[in-house]
C-alpha cells in the first residue's frame, strides 16, 4: 500500500526543488545586472528641489522682514520684525517699540505703512505690532522645535537701517540666560552671527528648512556673538495677544506725515531698496513680486500675463550702473537708469541681451512705486 504513493511523493518533491532551483538562479541573474529607468521620480523630485538654495531662501524670508521704526518726540529707535500670521502680525523686541509714539514698518519693496502694538512684554524682550495692509499675505513659517548646537542658521535684519541684510552663521551655544535692560533672556540660542545695531527683531532662521527658530535680539559689543530668543518658547504668549487683538480698537499713525516730510536721501534710498526687489523677482522668477509693485498707469497698459510672457525664458539677470536722482521738487518721484544682462535660451543656446531700463519713482496711494518704465536694447560695443 505504501509503494502505491511513493510515484506521486517523489514528483512533488521533484516539483518543488526544480521551482527553488529556478528562483535561486533568476535571483541571481537580477542582483548583478544594472536596472536602467529612463525618468527615474527620484530624478524628477531632485530637479524639483533644486530651486530651493540659499538663495531662494533668502529671497523668500526677505519679503516678510521689515524694518521698524519707532519715533517718539525725542528719538527714533530702528529695529527689525517679521510677519509672523495671517492677520498681517509682525514679532519683533520689545525694546524696539516700547517708547514710540507712533511706529512705521518699511517693507522690503519700500511700501510704508503704518503699525500699532497688539502685545508687549515686560518681562521678555519680545512684542507684537500689527499692519492691517499685511494681512492675507503669505507669512514666514515657524519651527517649533529646538535647535541644536551646530545648526546651521540666517539672521536677517536691517542694521544701521541697511535693509534686506542677511547674516550667515551656526548655533554656537544654547540655554544662554542672562539680563540685558530690565529683560530676561532665558534658554538664548548663542549664534556666530552678527547681531548689530538695527538686527534687533529681525527672525533667525534655520538653514535647511527655512523656517524661523528665534528672534534676533542683542549682540557683543565687539560683533562676535549674537543671541537669539527660541521662537517656541514665545509661541503662546504671540498667539495669545493675536487671538485678543481687535483691529478696529488699535490706534494707528497716518502714513501722509512720513510721506511729506521725506528727505531727498531717504527718498533715494527706498527707490534703491525698490529696483533692487524688482529686479532680484524677476531673476528669482517672482513675476507676481515685481509685478505689484508697477503703479497703476504701467498695470493698465500691460497685463500680468503680458508682463510674465516677456520673461518666461529669462535664464539668468544681473542689473548694475544703477543710477538715482531727484527730478521733482516736492520730493516724490525719483529717476534710476539701469543696465541688466539677460539671457534667454534660443532653441538648444543662450542668447545674451543687453538692455537698459529708464524709471520714473514716486508715491501712488501713499506708496512708492514704479510709475513709468522705459527698456531700450543696448548696441553691441564693436
Amino acid at each position: 500500500m505504501l509503494k502505491k504513493h511513493q510515484g506521486p511523493f517523489i514528483t512533488a518533491i521533484l516539483i518543488l526543488v526544480i521551482g527553488l532551483l529556478s528562483i535561486y538562479f533568476i535571483y541571481q541573474i537580477w542582483s548583478t545586472k544594472a536596472v536602467v529607468v529612463e525618468r527615474p521620480i527620484v530624478n524628477e523630485i531632485n530637479e524639483q528641489n533644486d530651486g530651493r538654495d540659499l538663495t531662494s531662501i533668502i529671497h523668500e524670508a526677505e519679503k516678510n522682514v521689515m524694518l521698524i521704526e519707532g519715533r517718539s518726540d525725542n528719538e527714533t529707535i530702528t529695529g527689525s520684525g517679521f510677519l509672523y500670521n495671517e492677520m498681517g502680525d509682525i514679532v519683533t523686541n520689545a525694546h524696539v517699540v516700547k517708547h514710540a509714539d507712533v511706529i512705521y514698518v518699511r517693507t522690503a519693496n519700500a511700501r510704508i505703512y503704518p503699525a500699532a502694538i497688539v502685545g508687549i512684554s515686560e518681562e521678555t524682550d519680545i512684542a507684537l505690532i500689527r499692519v492691517p495692509q499685511l494681512a492675507g499675505q503669505v507669512h514666514l513659517e515657524i519651527e517649533e522645535k529646538k535647535a541644536q548646537v551646530g545648526d546651521e542658521v540666517m539672521a536677517l535684519g536691517s542694521p544701521h537701517g541697511f535693509q534686506n541684510t542677511v547674516t550667515l552663521g551656526i548655533i554656537s551655544g544654547t540655554e544662554r540666560n542672562f539680563t540685558v535692560d530690565g529683560y530676561d533672556y532665558r534658554n538664548a540660542y548663542q549664534i556666530s552671527a552678527q547681531i548689530t545695531h538695527g538686527n534687533s527683531g529681525g527672525p533667525l532662521i534655520d538653514r535647511e528648512s527655512g523656517k524661523v527658530i528665534g528672534i534676533n535680539s542683542v549682540g557683543t559689543e565687539d560683533g562676535t556673538l549674537g543671541f537669539s530668543i527660541p521662537i517656541d518658547d514665545v509661541i503662546p504668549q504671540l498667539r495669545q495677544w493675536s487671538n485678543e487683538a481687535q483691529t478696529d480698537q488699535l490706534d494707528f499713525a497716518s502714513t501722509e506725515d512720513i510721506i511729506h516730510k521725506a528727505d531727498p536721501d531717504q527718498l533715494m534710498t527706498d527707490a534703491d531698496y525698490l529696483l533692487e526687489y524688482f529686479f532680484d523677482s524677476l531673476s528669482m522668477r517672482d513675476y507676481v513680486g515685481a509685478y505689484t509693485i508697477l503703479g497703476s498707469g504701467i498695470q493698465k497698459n500691460t497685463s500680468y500675463p503680458d508682463f510674465r510672457k516677456d520673461y518666461m525664458q529669462l535664464a539668468e539677470l544681473t542689473f548694475d550702473k544703477v543710477t538715482t536722482k531727484i527730478i521733482d521738487d516736492n520730493l516724490v518721484q525719483a529717476t534710476a537708469e539701469v543696465s541688466i544682462n539677460s539671457k534667454k535660451p534660443k532653441e538648444d543656446e543662450l542668447v545674451k541681451t543687453q538692455y537698459t531700463y529708464e524709471f520714473v519713482i514716486g508715491f501712488e496711494n501713499e506708496q512708492l512705486k514704479i510709475l513709468q518704465s522705459n527698456r531700450t536694447t543696448q548696441k553691441p560695443s564693436e
